[in-house]
């Protein structure tokens, strides 16, 4: 008898789009012979325990209904479970960078085929001050934005995050940094963006690194060189489209660990949440096949 699916689901995901399609995503389970359980969070933090927690029960497919942020907290929690898991993907945040990674679509019947059909593929994670993230840390201009959005009253959505990175491309001062990949000197000049990844996008669909693949063991460093604000445009027009590799102003590299030394103890996001980092000098670890994802057969 297959086992049974525990879904969890953050409501709030998507300005409630996860409350909204949780009933059809469970109907759509059960018409294809799953048995399914299903909890709700009422708030930031609580996927991890629920988590942990389905999995003391017996469920080996634990699928998350939410965003990048709803995952990455879900994810943390059954790396410390201590038992063999699947995690399903169930986009239903603005960005779901990691769904896309993965191939896996948003519509709820697709997601539910994915959920009863799906492969298990490995997923690496990163390490940064003992916590783990599974698509991206970013540092730079990125936080910038997440932090300009708090600010501003009167607009939400994809509206608002459009909005404050272009405000934030005028703005930001741009920032020093020395990194380390594998032990090796990253050309790095002054920056206007790092991110250390695993996934293939960010931000709501930016390709990163297009043929990144999220279970090689492997994780991507790349740097967005400072720029004018005309220039700083042009770069990230090329970074929406995929056309920044081995461009003027970029640079990055693959690793396994990853060093990246500041002038003062950086703010930066990992899979979308904002952090204060506690050292000058951090050190990135990639943990290799960190947990099984059910993605497409075909993908």
């Amino acid at each position: 008898m297959p086992d049974p699916i525990f879904v969890l689901c953050n409501p709030q995901a998507g300005r409630g789009r996860g409350a909204r399609i949780l009933p059809r995503l469970l109907e759509a389970l059960r018409r294809r012979g799953r048995d399914v359980e299903h909890g709700l969070t009422r708030g930031p933090g609580e996927e991890a325990g629920m988590a942990r927690a389905a999995v003391a029960r017996g469920h080996h497919t634990v699928a998350v209904v939410g965003g990048d942020g709803t995952w990455s907290n879900a994810a943390a929690g059954l790396m410390d479970c201590g038992a063999p898991v699947r995690l399903g993907l169930v986009p239903a945040g603005t960005g779901a960078d990691l769904a896309r990674s993965f191939g896996i679509p948003r519509d709820v019947e697709g997601c539910a085929r994915v959920l009863v059909e799906g492969k298990p593929r490995p997923m690496d994670a990163g390490r940064i001050e003992g916590r783990p993230f599974f698509n991206l840390a970013g540092f730079g201009y990125d936080v910038a934005v997440i932090e300009d959005t708090r600010s501003v009253r009167g607009l939400s959505g994809p509206l608002l995050y459009l909005y404050c990175a272009l405000r934030q491309i005028r703005r930001f001062p741009g920032f020093d940094v020395a990194i380390e990949v594998d032990g090796r000197q990253l050309d790095a000049p002054r920056a206007l963006m790092v991110t250390i990844s695993s996934g293939r996008v960010f931000g709501g669909g930016f390709p990163l690194w297009p043929d990144a693949d999220p279970g090689d063991g492997r994780m991507e460093a790349l740097v967005i060189h400072d720029a004018s604000t005309l220039g700083r445009l042009g770069l990230m027009q090329r970074l929406r489209t995929g056309r920044h590799h081995g461009r003027p102003g970029v640079s990055g590299a693959s690793g396994h660990s990853f060093t990246l030394l500041f002038r003062e103890p950086p703010r930066y996001e990992t899979d979308g949440e904002w952090n204060q980092a506690r050292s000058a000098e951090l050190r990135i670890a990639t943990l290799p096949g960190a947990l099984q994802v059910l993605a497409p057969a075909e993908a």
